[in-house]
């Protein structure tokens, strides 16, 4: 599952906001994978998602393959959208 969401966190994905992501992927069994432009990283990975900074209102992709796919994506959706 996949689904393309617009960044709405007032600083972006900055090193603070890393920390959540990856707490929040972890928590389920999916593989969960944070895609922007050409760059695409395991979000349960915090070396690969502190290379991920993204300015808001930029569009990334969250994907999930797993049995929890869908509660996985929504979770993250979650985060990036406040």
């Amino acid at each position: 599952m996949e689904k393309t969401v617009k960044v709405g966190l007032k600083d972006g994905i900055d090193a603070d906001v890393v920390s959540l992501l990856v707490q929040t992927a972890c928590k389920y069994e999916s593989k969960v994978y944070l895609k922007e432009g050409s760059r695409k990283v395991n979000m349960k990975s915090i070396m690969g998602m502190m290379n991920m900074v993204v300015a808001k209102g930029k569009e990334v992709t969250v994907i999930a393959e797993g049995s929890d796919a869908a509660a996985a994506v929504e979770a993250v959706e979650q985060v990036l959208t406040v």
